[in-house]
């Protein structure tokens, strides 16, 4: 599918896509290493995270999320004029996963690790980060619920061949991941399939990023009146 944007929707959209491969493949890696117990923890999804584990996951996590946000308002830039709607609302959800899991890392490094670390945790139990039983876990996959829905709308930008195949495939699989997040509180299992994310949305990001490194841009942008 041929398309010509503006030089800086193309900059945008390739670096966004590049900064949210690496930041969630840095997260990736630094999940299996909690889970295999690296980072201090006792290993396994259901195992609370040490202050150096609260660090490396989710100093690239809290990044991670306006990179996103960034990536889906250039896609929405690409979006046909009769495919804007749907683009439009990827961005509306992206923003709310943002604004949600933004929160819950910010808490978790700036007040909980550092409290932590110092013994002094009599106050925050709320705030602290257990897999499966606590309120900001709670959040934090509503957020991702969202970030898939948002991948699951932007997918439908994209309807040609080849390249735009492969980007539709992998934000529509990261998108299907809805319900084994959403619903991993009820039943933890669920975690093992919602785990495919470390797959659909890597692939999702390193596609649009090579999609947006190909994709041609106007010669000049034409001035509003």
């Amino acid at each position: 599918m041929t398309r010509e944007i503006s030089p800086s929707t193309k900059t945008v959209g390739f670096w966004s896509a590049v900064l949210a491969t690496v930041f969630s493949i840095t997260y990736v890696i630094g999940q299996l290493g909690e889970w295999l117990g690296l980072l201090g923890s006792q290993g396994g999804a259901e195992s609370m995270s040490t202050p150096l584990g609260l660090i490396v996951l989710l100093t690239p996590s809290l990044f991670l999320g306006s990179s996103f946000l960034v990536l889906v308002v250039s896609i929405h830039q690409l979006a046909s004029r009769d495919r804007k709607i749907w683009s439009h609302v990827a961005v509306a959800f992206a923003t709310v996963y943002t604004v949600l899991i933004s929160i819950v890392y910010f808490v978790q490094l700036t007040l909980v690790a550092p409290r932590v670390m110092g013994g002094k945790i009599e106050g925050i139990e709320v705030f602290m980060f257990v897999p499966f039983d606590s309120f900001l876990y709670a959040v934090d996959i509503l957020g991702y619920s969202f970030m898939s829905l948002s991948t699951l709308f932007a997918a439908t930008v994209f309807t040609g061949n080849g390249l735009d195949r492969v980007v539709r495939f992998f934000l529509t699989a990261n998108g299907l991941l809805l319900p084994f997040i959403a619903l991993q509180m009820y039943f933890h299992p669920l975690i093992w399939i919602a785990a495919l994310w470390a797959i659909t949305f890597p692939g999702s990001t390193l596609s649009l990023a090579i999609l947006f490194r190909r994709i041609q841009t106007t010669a000049s942008i034409p001035k509003e009146a």
